[in-house]
């Protein structure tokens, strides 16, 4: 019979991928909190309503939904490469559309360019997986949290180049929105180096793996998508709200940009360390301590708007996405086999930037029309995590509670 043969674990090439990988995170990931930054602000002074201050955020994530399951396959087919420079070219166009909204202050143009740049997002979701690939089984977790950690850089180079363009032109953010479109372009060459090979054709008597709702019935797989889902939904829905609550507040663009760039840091600094904790502990203990870190960052939301409140919560946010989301990409990644790659992550991605793109939308509306002030808005958001906490928490114990033999 013909099998669909898995790319040969080899640390070796695996190391070279993740370095490749981690600079891409680095680099390309830097977009991504230059617009968290500021396209809900940006949507703000285009929107006739200030309630879809947030929609341009959602459209970001829309876009990651709807190219997930195409990009996937597209990956499975012709390989990690060719998807990748996909996303960036998709990056490169939402920056120019972006940037053209704004010179007509044309709020639909906006949102088009919204809607590209979620196809870059989307591909970096994969990044992830792709450090798996290669990677031997002892290795994999390490790999995964290693290409995270990548982000450490991007947390620090996207929010700085927010505050040195988004006054570089008459248009506010125009600079920014040009910006984007030059990482995309640079940034994609790093794909050449890559070595990841195309999974081998299947042939006709090939193994074609479970169907979506066979996996979706499996319980590991099923907790680890409803976890990366909620811990994934819940971030953005905290952090999208957070530049309108801080300037809200009466604090300025600088200190939102500041916030944002210490919700980044923690949300890739325990990227060190996350795969070790999970090679050590398990991964259903750093799942659960994320869920934990998660409702605490609620928690110190709720206590009230001084600055310390907005910096101590979106630490708190952050790494609690960092132990949630790595624990549900390691379960999941050792869930399947070869041949349903591309079935199950490209799945996976959809809905957990389904729930994002759901977590978006809501925070705007939490934020802007729940109440009649910033601070009514900003502690309606936080208390929208409980029921999803609970959620993604019982799934979690349900997993854990099974017999050994059946969580598979």
């Amino acid at each position: 019979m013909t099998t669909v043969d898995a790319p040969t674990p080899d640390d070796r090439t695996a190391t070279r991928n993740v370095a490749i990988l981690v600079l891409a995170q680095a680099f390309l990931g830097a977009q991504m909190p230059m617009l968290f930054t500021i396209a809900g602000l940006a949507g703000q002074s285009l929107a006739s309503n200030p309630c879809w201050a947030t929609l341009p955020i959602s459209l970001i994530v829309a876009g990651s939904m709807v190219s997930a399951t195409p990009l996937s396959a597209i990956m499975q087919r012709w390989g990690r490469t060719v998807g990748f420079v996909i996303g960036a070219m998709g990056g490169a166009l939402g920056g120019i559309i972006g940037a053209y909204g704004l010179y007509l202050n044309s709020f639909p143009v906006f949102l088009l360019g919204s809607f590209f740049t979620g196809i870059y997002m989307c591909s970096q979701g994969f990044f992830r997986f792709a450090a798996a690939d290669t990677a031997s089984e002892d290795f994999r977790p390490k790999a995964i949290s290693y290409v995270m950690a990548g982000g450490l850089i991007s947390a620090i180079i996207g929010p700085q180049l927010v505050k040195a363009t988004t006054d570089a032109y008459v248009i506010p953010f125009f600079g920014s929105y040009l910006a984007v479109v030059v990482i995309n372009v640079v940034g994609a060459l790093l794909f050449a180096f890559l070595r990841i090979p195309a999974p081998a054709a299947p042939g006709a008597d090939a193994p074609k793996g479970r169907s979506r709702t066979e996996m979706l019935r499996t319980p590991r797989i099923a907790v680890a998508i409803i976890c990366g889902m909620v811990a994934y939904a819940l971030m953005n829905l905290v952090m999208t709200s957070t530049p309108l609550a801080v300037v809200g507040c009466g604090f300025t663009q600088g200190n939102a940009a500041d916030v944002v760039t210490f919700h980044v840091l923690a949300m890739f600094v325990p990227s060190f360390f996350t795969g070790h904790l999970i090679a050590r502990f398990g991964v259903e203990k750093i799942m659960g301590a994320g869920i934990l870190i998660l409702g605490a960052a609620g928690a110190v939301a709720l206590q009230g708007v001084d600055l310390a409140n907005f910096f101590a919560a979106l630490i708190l946010l952050g790494l609690g996405w960092n132990f949630g989301f790595i624990g549900a990409t390691t379960m999941l990644a050792s869930a399947h086999t070869p041949e349903e790659r591309g079935r199950i992550q490209g799945m996976n991605d959809l809905f957990v930037f389904g729930g994002v793109t759901v977590a978006s939308l809501a925070s705007g509306g939490l934020m802007n029309c729940s109440g009649g002030s910033p601070i009514e808005g900003w502690t309606a958001v936080n208390m929208a995590m409980a029921p999803f906490l609970m959620l993604s928490g019982g799934a979690l114990i349900w997993l854990v509670l099974r017999p050994q033999e059946s969580r598979a």
